[in-house]
């Protein structure tokens, strides 16, 4: 049985395109906080700012656990119900700025991250991924 690592992501942007952020929480299945992150991307549209929250959070399980992420079922959970049925095929990329965020999450799925799947939460279900994306944005305000 392979182990299950839990994933929330979350990016927005002030004025869209505007001041970005993401935010990207790693959980064990039992619910113990593995890693938090809060970062500030620049300026984004607030899809760019979600698609860049999970090539972070898929970049960072790489870089936590190597080749052994391979053991590991992952859910990546996004409150961005466009974003995820882009990645899951259910709907096509049309947005060209977009299309170089999937095709990279695709790569990153591909040789890296291969048991990973995506599934869309209502915001509620969102809120520390949420808070930690807000954070960014608000440093990312004053940097601007």
């Amino acid at each position: 049985m392979a182990l299950k690592l839990i994933v929330n992501t979350d990016g927005g942007a002030r004025g869209n395109p505007g001041p970005a952020g993401v935010g990207v929480v790693i959980t064990s299945e039992n619910g113990q906080v593995l890693k938090t992150i809060s970062q500030g991307i620049g300026v984004a549209t607030n899809n760019e700012a979600e698609y860049k929250a999970v090539i972070l959070a898929l970049e960072t399980l790489k870089n936590m656990y190597g080749s052994k992420v391979h053991n590991y079922d992952i859910e990546l959970r996004l409150d961005s119900e466009l974003v995820q049925k882009q990645l899951t095929r259910e709907y096509k990329v049309k947005e060209e700025r977009l299309k170089v965020f999937f095709t990279q999450i695709v790569t990153l799925q591909l040789k890296d991250v291969p048991k990973v799947h995506f599934v869309h939460i209502p915001r509620t279900q969102n809120k520390i991924a949420d808070r930690l994306a807000n954070e960014a944005m608000d440093a990312q305000c004053y940097l601007i």
